[in-house]
């Protein structure tokens, strides 16, 4: 199995996200701001070299860090 590339709340995020919350959602679930929810985004897509988050969840369905 590929390495953990996301930390848990990056993952928690993109989980909100595929599911179509917004990112005032995804904070309001969380408990976090939408700054941080930006951030975590961020983040991750940096870690996964990728631009959007469209790339970030295409990339992470692939290696397996989400799922639909």
């Amino acid at each position: 199995m590929a390495k953990k590339i996301l930390t848990k709340r990056e993952k928690e995020v993109f989980e909100l996200l595929v599911k179509n919350n917004s990112t005032v959602d995804i904070a309001e679930k969380l408990g976090i701001s939408e700054k941080t929810v930006r951030n975590h985004i961020s983040n991750s897509m940096q870690k996964l070299g990728v631009k959007g988050r469209a790339g970030a969840v295409v990339e992470l369905l692939k290696i397996g860090e989400i799922s639909l």
